[in-house]
């Protein structure tokens, strides 16, 4: 990591007010009179709330709390210094949980026996993704803190500064102002889906911050030390917006170039990924001091949560798991001690938190390939990997809706409860407890809890669990408050909105973000069309075609260049396109491509297929009228796929149970999947057409924007002069790359399959099985390569 950076990350975080063991004021005894040694308070306010913010002496913890909280502080003195601290239970006295000077675990575990027991079961919950900041604090949210202590929020909007500061500190003034002596005080957790892929970011929130590859992206740089700084500057954001967890990194091992999420991993080579994800982990949840010394858990961390343990990526047919379609993970290479290999290297990093993946996992027989035929999250073998077999103490939470499912019948049909749809709500929460996992992804509401704890004494009673329903609550909630403590929330949980300003997107993080985007572009071809060491004038005054394209799948339609216009025109003298005849519902019914008499270069931007996105049922699956299912396949090229090669299994690994005690036969041999996006591929050919009839040997340079899942490249890599893989970066940093202005080291985090047939004969398990493209001039797309500017392999 470059000294510089952290120092400068610490200035910036210092000024939030949230760095505190790094960030003193400079007082020592004597040097300015007695007043030196002796904390100091000042009154800030973003606008809406006022609080108080307490600078302790000689490098001590920075506190803060609300006006309104009612809030005490104690003095104590300790080699000639006079430190603060907040009597958080107006007892006046110092107890261990607000002791600033002990470890989070004795704080953790001092406060959790003081909670009352709905507390706990509110600490058990995390709620749905809040969306909007600028309506302030909301009655609903008013009462799932006040009425079930709620206090994990996932937060899903987006980065403007100012609406997002204001409403976390509203948010953890008032939840400051609930607390009673029956009921000690406990600040809100903000938490995060990741929000810094400079394209398609999860949290669907790009913006201000900083802009990033995509995991798979940061992958294809070979470079672990990216992911590192990565988390440096990334915790540095989140923190000036008030969030402290971030509900990443996903580290699925990418064995299946179909599954539609390989875009968040860290490619396919177990031994790469560990080190992204060890990385990762210690970026975001580092502190630093002055001297750029890590310093461990501090409050310029962000709790990470790796996902999805221990296995998610191995869908059969490549099907993702949260919906219908993908409850099943198959292993039929007994591969599981690779994927679960990432994880325990995270978890060495000291990951604060772990995620279980959705599916039921079973072995080539479609048994359970671990302990039964539910969920992870329902599976206590599988939750021991992390916590006997890699001593992983730390919190543990479901991933979104595994306690509904879809026979529940609810209004939302959305539910992942795989193998548990037998089960009541209230069971459900009580098996995923037992099972060792602490919170609930997606629960707002804690009746459900309340039962489960009521189902717990009665098997403590019956003999069926080792310890009663109060030891098992303390235990997770000593884990989730020690996580509270490490990132210094009971300390100061306010966000300072000036200094914040000159945090987030700032100019050092924007850079380093775009360098990485940039070093991530991956060259797989290159016929003499890329000009190496270019400059931005050189292409001053030359013409450029760029086609349109659309993504239709029912009433979801969207049209659109396949390189933006805009960003283009900062760069050619001039951008042609398409022409577009359109129907009475303003969809496209033909494209005409302009004369290409006079243009200098094409350039084709391509999506990776797209079978579809999230849907509670999933896109291939199909519910016929008598209840009974149709299954389709996942394709990676553009034209229909019908799955009828060799290759294709005509009885599926796994399946329901039927009525009549025979297993479903989810193969979809002999079926026909369509993409949304074959558009792309008419956009291709449209070029090379145009360039055909214009006589001339005009370059065409196509780069393909990995949304998803993979691709097979036989439909258009033999027309293309040059051929680039972007992974969640921008236009502009696809044209840099792609014009010679920029350099790039790229490669392939993930081969490139030679055909559907080579996917179809792979095992979804296994990395790297699967047979790699050989291009037109003999190059290998398999994990590894990449090219230089001047056309020769990365070494």
């Amino acid at each position: 990591m470059r000294t510089r950076s952290v120092k400068t990350i610490l200035v910036l975080t210092c000024a939030v007010g949230l760095v505190a063991a790094g960030c003193t004021n400079g007082d020592t005894p004597g040097s300015d009179g007695d007043d030196a040694a002796k904390y100091t308070t000042q009154e800030v306010t973003d606008g809406t709330t006022t609080f108080t913010v307490v600078n302790n002496p000689n490098g001590g913890t920075t506190l803060a709390y609300g006006s309104e909280s009612g809030i005490k502080l104690i003095e104590e003195k300790q080699d000639g210094f006079t430190y603060a601290f907040k009597d958080m239970n107006g007892n006046g006295d110092l107890d261990a949980w607000e002791d600033w000077r002990k470890t989070p675990q004795e704080r953790g575990a001092d406060l959790a026996p003081r909670l009352a027991t709905d507390q706990i079961s509110g600490l058990m919950l995390f709620s749905s993704a809040e969306r909007s900041p600028t309506d302030g604090l909301t009655d609903a949210q008013k009462e799932y803190l006040g009425q079930s202590y709620l206090r994990n929020i996932l937060f899903g909007g987006g980065n403007e500064v100012e609406p997002v500061v204001t409403w976390t500190n509203q948010l953890q003034a008032y939840v400051e102002t609930l607390a009673t002596g029956e009921t000690p005080y406990v600040p809100v957790n903000f938490s995060s889906d990741p929000r810094h892929d400079a394209v398609d970011s999860f949290s669907r929130a790009v913006g201000t911050v900083s802009q990033w590859p995509s995991n798979l992206g940061l992958a294809a740089t070979f470079d672990p030390e990216l992911a590192l700084q990565f988390g440096q500057y990334a915790s540095a954001e989140y923190r000036a917006l008030g969030l402290t967890n971030t509900l990443s990194p996903q580290i699925d091992l990418a064995s299946d170039p179909r599954w539609s999420r390989i875009n968040g991993t860290f490619g396919e080579d177990p031994a790469m990924s560990q080190q992204f994800a060890a990385n990762y982990v210690t970026g975001f949840q580092t502190t630093y001091g002055e001297d750029g010394a890590a310093l461990g858990w501090g409050p310029g961390s962000v709790t990470t949560v790796i996902k999805h343990f221990p296995i998610d990526a191995a869908g059969e047919g490549g099907r993702r798991s949260s919906a219908l379609a993908g409850e099943y993970a198959v292993m039929p290479g007994d591969n599981g001690a690779a994927h679960e290999s990432v994880f325990a290297a995270a978890i060495a990093a000291g990951a604060g938190g772990i995620m279980p993946s959705y599916p039921i996992v079973t072995d080539a027989n479609g048994d359970p390939y671990y302990g039964n035929l539910r969920g992870s999250a329902y599976d206590k073998v599988r939750i021991d990997i992390a916590r006997a077999a890699n001593n992983f103490d730390g919190v543990m939470v479901t991933d979104w809706q595994v306690t509904r499912s879809i026979e529940d019948g609810s209004e939302t049909p959305w539910g992942t409860a795989w193998g548990a749809g037998d089960l009541t709500v209230e069971e459900r929460h009580f098996e995923i407890l037992k099972a060792g996992v602490d919170q609930f992804g997606g629960n707002t509401d804690v009746a459900p809890v309340r039962a489960a704890y009521d189902l717990w004494e009665k098997a403590y009673t019956a003999g069926e669990v080792e310890v009663d329903a109060p030891a098992r609550w303390a235990q997770t909630g000593s884990r989730v408050l020690t996580n509270f403590f490490a990132v210094g929330l009971y300390d100061n949980p306010f966000t300072d909105l000036e200094a914040s300003k000159a945090v987030v997107g700032n100019d050092e993080a924007t850079t380093a973000g775009q360098d990485a985007q940039h070093k991530s572009v991956v060259r797989i071809k290159d016929d003499d069309a890329i000009t190496c060491g270019a400059a931005a004038s050189d292409y001053a005054g030359m013409k450029v075609y760029i086609p349109r394209s659309y993504e239709a799948h029912g009433d979801n339609y969207t049209e659109y260049a396949t390189v933006n216009l805009e960003v283009a025109e900062q760069y050619f003298a001039e951008v042609v396109t398409d022409e577009a005849a359109l129907d009475g519902d303003e969809r496209v019914t033909q494209y005409t491509a302009p004369d290409l008499s006079d243009v200098d270069l094409v350039i084709v931007g391509m999506k990776s297929p797209q079978n579809g996105g999230f849907d509670p049922i999933g896109h291939q699956i199909i519910i016929n009228e008598d209840g009974s299912r149709t299954f389709l396949p996942i394709s990676l090229q553009y034209r229909p796929y019908t799955a009828d090669g060799p290759n294709v299994r005509r009885t599926s690994i796994a399946g329901d149970r039927l009525p009549d005690g025979s297993k479903e036969n989810r193969s979809y041999y002999g079926n026909t999947a369509e993409t949304w996006n074959a558009a792309d591929l008419d956009a291709f050919e449209r070029a090379v057409a145009a360039v055909e009839a214009s006589g001339r040997d005009i370059p065409i340079i196509t780069v393909v924007k990995i949304a998803g899942s993979m691709f097979v490249p036989t439909e258009f890599e033999a027309d293309s002069d040059a051929i680039l893989l972007g992974f969640s970066v921008t236009d502009r940093t696809l044209l840099d790359v792609a014009l010679g202005i920029a350099d790039s080291s790229g490669r392939l985090p993930i081969g490139l399959p030679a055909s559907m047939d080579a996917v179809e004969g792979s095992f979804e398990d296994l990395e790297k099985d699967v047979e790699s493209y050989t291009d037109s001039t003999g190059n290998v797309y398999q994990y590894g390569f990449g090219l230089t500017c001047q056309g020769s392999p990365i070494q």
